[in-house]
């Protein structure tokens, strides 16, 4: 049984984490308020998507950077996760190009360093903070062959997506060769379990041709256009 004296240092110990976590909320906010005032003026953006762990060498890395430049200069800004790899080749398309290559980097012990081809940097603590900025100010996800990130990347699109909490949108794997057998796993799986549902499993575009990358997204909005209506600035408030 404890003592009294226990008890109290029980209850301090608990009071100062409540207290630590508490405050945290503010941080939280302020990487909210900081990225929304970073990124309102930046839009149609297309967020691209992909590994951390291919050198500049590597075919992926070559065409990322060659979606990332062919959109920046068709009038997108793009967004990457601001690091090496795809990140870094995404960042130096659209550089090189005539939109803004924006970056949204986030601290980890290892892997993650900011790239040095960004005009706009931010600077995240927190996943979740920094996820909302990839998919608030997009108009479509390129997806590249990456690892658990990636997945969890699209992922949080397709979800977002699927159940109408954002605007239907291109949501693009590139190398179809990688993305296969996970597009097969859908269908055979969860598809056949009815966890899915058919018309679930349009909402992804399979597509290696650079050019036709930037025709997709293009055809998608051509009656449209890229600004959202009421209704999906309405939802997209509510991220």
């Amino acid at each position: 049984m404890r003592t009294h004296l226990e008890e109290e240092k029980l209850r301090d110990k608990g009071e100062g984490r409540l207290t630590r976590e508490a405050w945290k909320i503010f941080q939280i906010i302020a990487e909210f308020v900081h990225g929304y005032e970073k990124l309102a003026d930046v839009e149609p953006c297309v967020s691209i998507f992909g590994s951390a762990r291919i050198d500049p060498e590597h075919p992926w890395y070559l065409k990322a950077q060659e979606i990332a430049e062919k959109l920046s200069n068709a009038g997108f800004s793009v967004i990457s996760g601001g690091g090496p790899g795809v990140m870094e080749a995404a960042n130096k398309g659209a550089f090189r190009g005539t939109g803004y290559s924006i970056g949204l980097n986030i601290e980890l012990p290892h892997e993650q360093h900011t790239n040095p081809y960004q005009d706009v940097s931010i600077s995240f603590e927190h996943f979740y903070s920094r996820k909302v900025m990839f998919v608030k100010y997009a108009v479509a996800y390129v997806v590249m062959p990456g690892g658990f990130g990636t997945l969890d990347e699209l992922a949080e699109c397709l979800t977002l997506v699927q159940t109408g909490k954002t605007r239907k949108m291109p949501i693009i794997l590139v190398e179809s060769s990688f993305w296969k057998g996970l597009i097969d796993w859908w269908r055979e799986s969860m598809l056949t379990a009815g966890t899915i549902r058919p018309e679930d499993l349009d909402l992804i575009t399979m597509i290696d041709d650079t050019d036709e990358v930037v025709s997709a997204i293009f055809n998608h909005y051509e009656k449209r256009g890229f600004a959202p209506s009421a209704a999906e600035t309405e939802a997209l408030l509510n991220l």
